[in-house]
Parts: structure tokens; C-alpha cells; sequence
């Protein structure tokens, strides 16, 4: 089942990170969320998997604090629910029964921490805090993601084969004998390519085509 993502916890400067709660004890719940709230952090509360399941994912920056051990489906198997449907919030573990090969199965699949109960307020805001530190960055990454394959989407094939030889190192010059083209013309298309792809350089060019993952054979270097 995939989650609804509320549109109201979209990140915005002024609206806070989100910390979601999943334990089945109520009074666990409640600390956290007092805990949390008091340091400006917005919150949601679950007392199983399969509240949380059934409920809207804030679609701004957060993480989940999780205990190990629920009703149903334990917060191991909810995490790799969750990261099958492409969530990939920051993961908490709480547990008062961890042991070795259990933490360390929750850090290889991701999880940012694995306190074990009871612990102290700063270890578990220290360790929400990098939590949403990483959130926060891996949004950040996703966007200019985004943007630079939409930029890529933008260019005509012709512009893309253009781009592909010059940030290989290739001369316009030889750029228009590869593609049976004039010169003047490869010319225009590069213009295009720099304008859509919002570079102002051959350098930011090369990167952009690096990130895109485009092969980059040597060459002569460029001449405009």
C-alpha cells in the first residue's frame, strides 16, 4: 500500500521538521512528543505499523523514531516496508530489549541510531537532530537532481549529441565534421545547450554532463 503524503507538512522555511513517533506504549508517546515539541519540532504519533500505514507522510523533512518491538509487524519489517515504497525517512530505533546482530541489522539497512531504553533527552535529540540533518541533505541532493534532469529533458537529441561532444573535449570545428554540420551552426546549438542546461561555462557544462553520468572521451581542447 502506498502512503499518502500530506501536502500540508511540505517544507517550507518557516514550517518546522517533523519527528514521527511509533510505539506501542502510550506514555513513551506522549514524553517524546513533549520532548520533541519543546525544542520547536512538530510531531506525529503512532502506536503501531499499521497506524502509521494508514496515515499521511509529512512530505517535508523528518525522521521516525521507531521501537523495535510492536504489535504486528516489528519496526525491523516496517522499516524495509517503508523503504520498499521508495520512503526514505531517517530511521530511530528505541528498544529495551536490543541485542547485538538486531542493531546491527537496523544500521545496515539504514537506520541512523539504535538507542536502547531508557535514555537520556540529549541522546535521543542528538541523534534526531542528525537525523534531520540528513533529511534535509538528501532533499537538497533530490531537487538539484531534479532540476538537472529536467534541464536535459529540455534539450532537442541534436543538442544533446552537441553537448555530449563538447564537454568530451571536442572542438566545434570538429564537432561540425562528426555531425555533418557547419560550424556556425554547432555554434547555435552549443548557445542552446549553455542556455537551457543554465551554465555560463564549458567548466559547469563538463560538470553538469558528470552528474548526468555522460561519457567523456578525451579530445582537443575547445574553441569558441
Amino acid at each position: 500500500m502506498k502512503l499518502p503524503i500530506d501536502s500540508k507538512g511540505a517544507e517550507t522555511g518557516s514550517s518546522p521538521a517533523t519527528v514521527i513517533i511509533v510505539d506501542d506504549d502510550a506514555a513513551i508517546r506522549a514524553s517524546l512528543d513533549s520532548l520533541f515539541r519543546s525544542v520547536g519540532l512538530s510531531t506525529r504519533l503512532f502506536g503501531s505499523p499499521a497506524e502509521l500505514l494508514a496515515g499521511a507522510m509529512p512530505a517535508g523533512p523528518g525522521c521516525i523514531v521507531l521501537d523495535v518491538r510492536l504489535p504486528g509487524v516489528s519496526g525491523l519489517d516496517l522499516q524495509g516496508q517503508l523503504a520498499r515504497q521508495g520512503l526514505d525517512f531517517p530511521i530511530i530505533f528505541m528498544t529495551g530489549h536490543g541485542d547485538i546482530p538486531m542493531s546491527v541489522r537496523a544500521m545496515k539497512a539504514g537506520a541512523i541510531d539504535f538507542l536502547a531504553k531508557p535514555f537520556r533527552d540529549q541522546d535521543i535529540l542528538d541523534a534526531v537532530t542528525a537525523a534531520l540533518e540528513r533529511d534535509v541533505q538528501r532533499r537538497s541532493i533530490a531537487t538539484a537532481k531534479g532540476q538537472l534532469l529536467a534541464e536535459y529533458a529540455a534539450l532537442t537529441a541534436r543538442e544533446r549529441e552537441v553537448m555530449g561532444h563538447v564537454t568530451s573535449g571536442l572542438m566545434n570545428k570538429q564537432v561540425a565534421g562528426l555531425m555533418g554540420l557547419s560550424e556556425i551552426t554547432v555554434k547555435i546549438h552549443r548557445g542552446n545547450v549553455m542556455r537551457k542546461m543554465n551554465v555560463k561555462s564549458l567548466a559547469d557544462l563538463v560538470r553538469k554532463a558528470e552528474a548526468l553520468g555522460l561519457s567523456r572521451k578525451g579530445g582537443g581542447e575547445d574553441q569558441t
